[in-house]
Formats: structure tokens, C-alpha cells, sequence
């Protein structure tokens, strides 16, 4: 009865046929027959009815190990591992034997097993071993396959050698060549293929597929055009698994040009290898070809999916590109992908680095029930992105409420956007859950967090140097972020002994870091410190780079060589703004505003792009050689003829250009006609411009304004009360003295250093520590007492009580 034999049926069974069979077996009295109950049994398990099936096999009188094998197959299907390894043990107890199919079966579930599955497959062997198994090839290729899954290569390798060789075939090779390419280990995959032609076994698609995914991720260029070599030569060019491979490995490596030629000599084109050519040029970020292609593979008729579409979204990253992300969003919509979390995800990003945060919004609200971790984590990016930190805080505590298994991607993104004053009791409550959690030691989660500290106005480096030495395993961006953060903080001794600890320990030293280094070195202004850093960084043959030549050229200039500072811009690569901004400083800075402004027209000609900060430094420039009508065009050109939208800080110049005219007023109307809120730098660069001018109503205004602003910031209390002093009104200094103590602000103190004999030596305000500081003291007592009787009336006009300020 052929109804009654459907595991002989090669389609899957439907499970009302194999319900009218099992009633069919009842009542023919068939059902007691064990190759009926078994073919019943393994059709239940096919139609995923594993329940039925347990039922029916239990019902068994008479069982053989095909009965046991079919209920473990059924379990392993299932994605139910350790049902399969209880039938098994049971199996045991009842004194049935295993086959090899019994071992395939119970291995391929331990493949699958997680985390402990190895555990479960390490067993299996040792039961192999006994029974006598280990030269089955069915039971061998099993557990290779187990082994190469955990990336167990080397016990895959033994297992690979004890099969005799008559036993072995293609299939046992290529998996012992994917487990080693899969575990990252590119050169020991080459030795197994070699070895696999040194004994005659032929190549097939899954060997080059293998071999060149290898290639793709992590070996050499080279070997990938040997093995086409031997695509060619035997016969595989028109495989579609080799063919793809090859398109995958040339994309990878950035060689579309090769990647095309394979392309377009494959004879079966299918959706997989047009999507693998679109990816290689949109990393090439050859936004047309991708357009191109794209259109060629709709007039062929070829099925796009979520592949096609995730590589083009990735290049719509501008408002430019705003129209033509909508129509390719139609497009997906029309296409039936508008779920597919792949292209879910790209959409988010897109419409946001498009500008659009609400049409962002709409695909992430509109995908409910279709999200993944990465689809919350780009709304998230998308709402940082944006500024938008509330909108952010509150989707990340809608991510903890629904218990989603955060990844150190949604930590860092939350960390990262707590550095303002509101942000700061969030910031510390994220390390309060990241500790409850137990990701300290997560590398990029500690970064963030010593990164967070840094940029906190709030916090100290003391908290960002506690995370950092709480983590067992620092990466290099570990040692940059804390070292980065000292040299911002201006603890530069302490940077350069880290720098000092890098160099001893032999870590990787790159560019950030000795862009760093640099910058202490400037701020200590010991130019045989920075002549060593340089000698050192052209070592490591880091001269050329942008960021290091830019902190070169602002060490020289700090040390008041600025013919070093030409130099390093001389011998940098002058694509970059960054060189360029530097030097223009330089020169501003050191008072020769000229050469400053014919370097900034040079920039121009040489059509090296543009950023605030060029005309930051511009506007600098212009300010210090008193060129107001010409650093006020500057500004109003920026956005309409350079395309560069004015920040905080061009304002800021500006009004300290006005400010050194003395053209207060009209200081006061460019805050009024700026097109964001005036930050506290903007109104201690109009105070500073009121002391210069000596209006010292305005002055007033502005100072209470940034006390509401900055109430524990104590540059305003000394601006106000030196300026007081300035003007002889000794009450009015007097009562910010006394606010100052009442309000707990302490002036931090200034130092000064001298370098003397390879050694630099730093003091500050009532500095006692120096070995030599009764000497200091009397010579300075001296030279006081030779300045009073030179009857020096600015400093005879200043009461005692104004150095005590300054002491804080």
C-alpha cells in the first residue's frame, strides 16, 4: 500500500494525508508493523507534529533504532537539543545500539546546541570512539561538522586524520577548509587545500565558495587569484557558487573592476551576485554605478530583496538625496521588503543622516512587531544624531522596559550623549546600570563611559581615570581616550607620563595619541620635549597625517617657532582643512594677520574645502590686525558663497573683532541677529570686549547674565572684579570677592613653568612644593621690593586684597 510507505515520498507530506494514512494503518491492523509505525512517526515529525509522533512511539510494541533515530531527528529539527539528547540516553538504557545515522542525528543537534552543545558533542565522540565508529564517514564528516562549528578547528583536524584515506571524500575536506576559514585562520584553510590536492581529490564549488570567502574576510589578494586561476582551469567559471565567491571577493577588496569582469562573464546571474556587485561599488561609494546596476537588474527581471535595497540606502546620507531615498522607499514598499529588518534599519539611517527625523520616525513606528536590537539601535542613533537626547533617553528606557538584550552599541550611543550639565545624573545613573549589569569590562562601554566623564563640565578627570584603570583589558582606544582627555583638561605633566607608560609597555602608538601628546607639549611650551615627540612620530612615519602635522604646527607656533610651524605644513598632505586651519592660526596668532589672510585666499584657490574653523581662524586673523569690515564679510559669506553654516564660535570672533574696535553696540546687535541661543562663550567674549572698552554698565549686564548661565564658573567673577580693580572702584570688587565666598567659587589657579636644564619646572599661586622655594621666594621679595621703589603706580594702585583673588 503506497500510502502507508511516505518516507519514500520525496515532497513533504501533508498533514491530513498522513492523518487519513495513520486512520487507514488503525484500520488494517497495520499499525502494530514497525516499518509502518516508523514511516507514520517520521511523517508526523516532518509536518513538525512531533507530540503525535511521541504519542504513536510510544504506543510502539515492537521499536528498532530506526524508531529511536526517526524521534531524535525529530527533536534536533525541531531546534530542541536537549529533547534529543534525553531520547538518547533512553535509547541507551533500553539497550538499543546506535548507527550511524544515530551519531549524524544527535551530532548535528550538538552542532546547533549553544554555548554547552560541544559539551554534549564531546561525549557523542567518546561513544563513537568506543563503538567503533570513528572510521564511519558518515559519523566522521558529523563530527567535524560538529567541531568546525565551535571553531574547534584542531579537533576537527584530528578527527579529519584518523579517517583513512579511501574514506574520504570532497564534502570531509571542505568542511575541515570551512571550519578553519571560519575561525579566522586563512593560511591553515590553504595548507588543507593544498594537501587536498596533493592527494588527487578534486575541487568543487563549495571548496573555492570556502576558500574565497577566506580570502574575502581576512587572507591576502594574492591567493584569490590563484584560486581563480584554478576556477578557470578547471572548469568552474560558470559555477555559480565560485563565480559568486569570486564577486564577493573582489568587492570585498575593493576591486570592482575585476569583480565586474567575473560578473559579467557569469552565465546565471542570479540575485545574489547582482546584489554582491552593487555592495562592492557602494563601498566604493560610486553612488551612479550602484544606480545603474540597479536599474539593469529590474529591466532583466531579476528578484531584488533586502540585499539589493541595504547597500543603495547606505548611500543616501545628505538632504540632497532626500527625493530619491523616497522613491526607492516606494520601491521597497512595492517590492514587499518594507519588513525586512535589513532594510528597515537602512531606511532609519537614511532618512536621518537625510534630515528627516520624522520620516525616520514613521519606519521605526510603523515596523512594530518587525524590529530587531539594530532597528532600536538606529532610531536611537538617529535621535543623537539629531540632538534630540530626551527623545533618545526615553526610546533607551523603552528598550530596558521590554528586556531587550541590549549590546555594547546601545550603551556607548546613551553614553556617549551625556556630557552637557542636564545630561549628568543620567550619565552617572548608565554606570550605575552598566556596573548592575555587569558590562564594566566591556572595552567600548568602560570608553564611553571615560569618554563621558571627560566632556562632562561636572565630573573630573578623577572619575574618567577610575573607569580607566578598572578595566583588566584596555584597547588602544582606552589609552587614547584617557590620554586625549588629560591633554584637554591641561594635566599635560600627567599626559606625558602615559604617553611615557604607552612607550614603555611597546602599545601601538598612533596618530590620536601623539596628536595628544603634542598638544601637552604645547601647553607646557617645552620645545626639546616636542622636537623629541617629532623625531619619535617620524618614526612611526606619522608625519604626513593631518591630525599630526595640524599638532605640530600648533606646538612650534606655542614654543614661538613659527618657521617650524611652516615646515611641518610644508612637508604635510594639503587635501585637508585641517593642516590648513593650523597654520592659518599660526600665523594670527603670531601676529602676522597678512600672511594669515593671503594663506586663507590660498586655501580658496586651491579649492581645498572649508569648514568653520578655517573661518574661525580667518576671523582671528582679521581681529588681531584690526581688519573689521573685512573679518564682518567673511562672516556674512560663509554660508552663501562657501557653503559653510556659521557656528557659536564664528559669532564669538566676531564679536571680539567688534570688541577690539570698540563698536560695543553693534557687538550687542550681532548676538540679537544670531540664529541660535548666545552660549556662555559668546557672552565672556562681549564682557571681555566691555573690559577693553571700560563699559563697565554693560559689563554688569552681560556678567549677571552669565552667572545665571554659569552660576560655579569662576572666569566671570575675575573678569567682573578685575575690571573693577581696573577702574579703582574698590567696593564693587569687594562685593565679588565676598559672592564668590558665598557661592563657594574658587578661582583655579594659574601656572607658570620654566624650562631649565632638561627639567621643567611648575608653579602656581602660593606654591610651597619646589625644592628650592625659600631661594624663589626671597629673589622674587627682591625684585617686588626693587619694583615699589621704582614707584611703579599700576602696581602701588592694586590693594593687597586683589592678589588674594587671584590665590582664590
Amino acid at each position: 500500500m503506497r500510502q502507508l510507505h511516505l518516507l519514500t515520498e520525496t515532497t513533504l507530506p501533508s498533514l491530513s494525508k498522513v492523518a487519513a494514512t495513520h486512520c487507514q494503518a488503525i484500520k488494517l491492523s497495520l499499525i502494530k508493523d514497525t516499518y509502518t509505525s516508523n514511516n507514520l512517526i517520521n511523517s508526523y515529525s516532518k509536518c513538525k507534529e512531533l507530540n503525535t509522533a511521541l504519542t504513536l512511539f510510544d504506543e510502539m510494541t515492537h521499536r528498532d533504532t530506526a524508531s529511536w533515530n526517526i524521534i531524535i531527528t525529530g527533536y534536533v529539527n525541531l531546534g530542541n537539543f536537549i529533547g534529543s539528547w534525553e531520547v538518547l540516553k533512553s535509547m541507551k538504557r533500553f539497550g538499543f545500539l546506535f548507527d550511524g545515522y544515530t551519531i549524524v542525528s544527535i551530532l548535528k543537534g550538538a552542532a546547533i546546541g549553544g554555548p554547552g552543545g560541544i559539551v554534549y558533542g564531546q561525549l557523542v565522540h567518546s561513544d563513537v570512539v568506543k563503538m567503533g565508529f570513528d572510521d564511519n564517514v558518515y559519523a566522521a564528516s558529523a563530527l567535524l561538522s560538529m567541531y568546525a562549528k565551535y571553531n574547534k578547528v584542531e579537533d576537527a583536524n584530528k578527527v579529519f586524520k584518523c579517517i583513512p584515506e579511501k574514506n574520504r571524500d570532497t564534502s570531509s575536506w571542505n568542511t575541515v577548509i570551512t571550519g578553519y576559514v571560519n575561525s579566522g585562520n586563512f593560511l591553515g584553510a590553504w595548507e588543507v587545500l593544498k594537501s587536498m590536492k596533493k592527494f588527487g581529490f578534486l575541487f568543487d564549488g563549495y571548496t573555492f565558495g570556502s576558500m574565497l570567502k577566506g580570502i574575502a574576510i581576512g587572507g591576502d589578494l594574492v591567493y584569490g587569484q590563484q584560486i581563480h586561476s584554478d576556477v578557470v582551469k578547471m572548469g568552474f567559471y560558470d559555477n555559480v557558487y565560485a563565480a559568486s565567491a569570486l564577486l564577493d571577493m573582489y568587492s570585498k577588496w575593493s576591486n570592482v573592476e575585476d569583480a565586474y569582469k567575473v560578473f559579467k562573464y557569469m552565465p546565471d546571474r542570479n540575485t545574489v551576485s547582482w546584489n554582491a556587485l552593487i555592495a562592492g561599488y557602494a563601498e566604493m561609494r560610486n553612488f551612479l554605478r550602484c544606480i545603474e546596476l540597479f536599474m539593469h537588474m529590474e529591466q532583466e527581471g531579476v528578484r531584488v530583496d533586502d540585499g539589493t535595497f541595504a547597500p543603495l540606502l547606505t548611500l543616501l546620507d545628505d538632504v540632497d538625496f532626500y527625493e530619491l531615498l523616497r522613491q526607492l522607499h516606494g520601491k521597497v514598499m512595492k517590492s514587499g521588503l518594507e519588513y525586512e529588518n535589513t532594510v528597515i534599519n537602512a531606511m532609519i539611517t537614511a532618512y536621518s543622516e537625510c534630515g528627516c527625523i520624522e520620516d525616520s520616525k514613521r519606519v521605526f513606528y510603523g515596523a512594530d512587531g518587525y524590529r530587531d536590537l539594530v532597528t532600536w539601535n538606529s532610531m536611537l542613533a538617529a535621535y543623537l544624531g539629531h540632538e534630540l537626547v530626551e527623545c533618545g533617553f526615553n526610546l533607551f528606557l523603552d528598550m530596558v522596559k521590554i528586556r531587550l538584550e541590549l549590546d555594547s552599541y546601545s550603551y556607548c550611543s546613551i553614553i556617549s550623549a551625556c556630557f552637557g550639565e542636564a545630561q549628568q545624573y543620567q550619565g552617572i545613573s548608565l554606570h550605575g546600570l552598566v556596573i548592575k549589569r555587569g558590562l564594566e569590562q566591556l572595552t567600548p562601554v568602560s570608553n564611553a563611559l571615560i569618554s563621558m566623564y571627560i566632556k562632562s563640565k561636572s565630573s573630573s578627570m578623577e572619575d574618567a581615570s577610575k573607569v580607566f584603570e578598572q578595566i583588566h583589558v584596555k584597547d588602544l582606544v582606552s589609552w587614547n581616550t584617557i590620554l586625549t582627555g588629560l591633554s584637554q583638561k591641561g594635566l599635560s605633566e600627567n599626559a606625558l607620563r602615559l604617553f611615557h607608560q604607552m612607550h614603555l609597555y611597546n602599545l601601538v602608538i598612533d596618530q590620536y595619541a601623539f596628536a595628544a601628546v603634542l598638544r601637552s607639549s604645547s601647553d607646557l611650551a617645552t620645545l626639546r620635549l616636542g622636537r623629541q615627540i617629532h623625531v619619535l612620530l617620524m618614526k612611526f612615519g606619522f608625519e604626513l597625517n593631518e591630525y599630526v602635522a595640524s599638532a605640530l604646527i600648533f606646538m612650534y607656533s606655542k614654543c614661538g617657532i613659527i618657521e617650524d610651524s611652516w615646515k611641518s605644513f610644508e612637508a604635510s598632505q594639503k587635501e585637508s582643512s585641517v593642516t590648513w586651519n593650523s597654520i592659518i592660526f599660526a600665523y594670527a596668532q603670531h601676529g602676522q594677520g597678512k600672511i594669515a589672510l593671503d594663506l586663507f585666499y590660498l586655501m580658496i584657490d586651491r579649492h581645498v574645502k572649508m569648514d568653520h574653523i578655517t573661518f574661525v581662524a580667518a576671523l582671528t586673523a582679521c581681529s588681531h590686525i584690526g581688519l573689521v569690515e573685512e573679518g564682518l564679510a567673511f562672516l556674512k559669506s560663509m554660508e552663501p558663497r562657501y557653503g559653510v553654516r556659521p557656528q557659536m564660535e564664528n559669532y564669538a570672533c566676531a564679536i571680539d573683532l567688534l570688541g577690539r574696535a570698540g563698536r560695543l553696540m553693534e557687538a550687542k546687535e550681532l548676538i540679537k541677529e544670531m540664529p541660535f541661543e548666545p552660549n556662555a562663550m559668546v557672552w565672556k567674549t562681549l564682557l571681555g570686549a566691555c573690559r577693553a572698552c571700560g563699559d563697565i554698565d554693560l559689563a554688569t549686564r552681560v556678567a549677571n547674565h552669565l552667572l545665571e548661565l554659569e552660576p560655579g564658573e569662576h572666569c566671570t567673577y575675575v573678569l567682573l572684579s578685575d575690571m573693577y580693580g581696573y577702574l579703582k572702584r574698590w567696593d564693587e570688587k569687594a562685593s565679588v570677592k565676598r559672592l564668590m565666598r558665598e557661592k563657594g567659587v574658587k578661582k583655579i589657579p594659574g601656572w607658570s613653568w620654566i624650562e631649565l636644564q632638561n627639567n621643567v619646572h611648575a608653579f602656581n599661586a602660593d606654591d610651597y612644593s619646589h625644592p628650592n622655594c625659600q631661594e624663589i621666594y626671597r629673589t622674587l621679595k627682591e625684585l617686588m621690593s626693587e619694583i615699589k621703589n621704582c614707584e611703579n603706580d599700576s602696581v602701588l594702585d592694586v590693594p593687597l586684597d586683589d592678589l588674594d583673588l587671584a590665590n582664590g
